[in-house]
């Protein structure tokens, strides 16, 4: 399946960034997708688009995330772009597999954060960047996860508990940006 890549440039031009940080990120990754015809596309060495999912609960007081298996971090879960027809149900389909929820609903339409991080070189595959797209979700907390063989372990973390897991800026953000949901909901 092709991705309509002037559709995503739309929907990143429209993504209103947080901070000057994810603004330089949101920038850069737009000039990629105009760049690269197979943005998406694993086998792009120098990078390519990742989906990711932002797992809340309905009280906007955990997250759900994930210990990375290969990279050692806890993050929010997300991967590789395979057949999806957009990011959205890449991110969506991410979501399901690596948590086991399958009542997820879409918290925000439109993109909720974006970044770009380097990806360590590998026997098969050298150092890389994904640009990852992230959409936000909430789910039932007390419903039952399964990990999967790309997380270590899973786990629903409070946002005021998230520093003593994790320094990763742009997690950070995404809980600055929830707190700011919560505000004005």
């Amino acid at each position: 399946m092709i991705m309509n890549r002037s559709n995503l440039v739309q929907l990143l031009q429209a993504h209103q960034s947080f901070d000057e940080h994810e603004q330089t990120r949101r920038d850069a990754i737009i000039r990629f997708v105009q760049t690269y015809e197979n943005c998406a596309a694993r086998q792009l060495q120098v990078g390519h688009l990742t989906a990711s999912a932002w797992i809340v609960d309905k009280d906007l007081t955990h997250t759900l995330l994930t210990h990375h298996r290969k990279l050692s971090l806890w993050v929010q879960l997300g991967g590789h772009v395979e057949d999806d027809a957009d990011m959205l149900s890449a991110s969506w389909r991410e979501a399901r597999e690596e948590s086991g929820l399958q009542d997820l609903q879409l918290l925000t339409p439109h993109i909720f954060d974006v970044d770009i991080h380097s990806i360590p070189a590998r026997k098969d595959e050298p150092e890389h960047f994904h640009y990852d797209i992230r959409y936000a979700f909430q789910a039932d907390r007390h419903a039952e996860l399964t990990v999967s063989r790309e997380s270590r372990e899973l786990a629903w973390v409070a946002l005021n508990e998230i520093e003593a897991l994790t320094n990763e800026q742009s997690v950070l953000r995404m809980v600055r940006k929830t707190r700011r949901i919560d505000r004005f909901s």
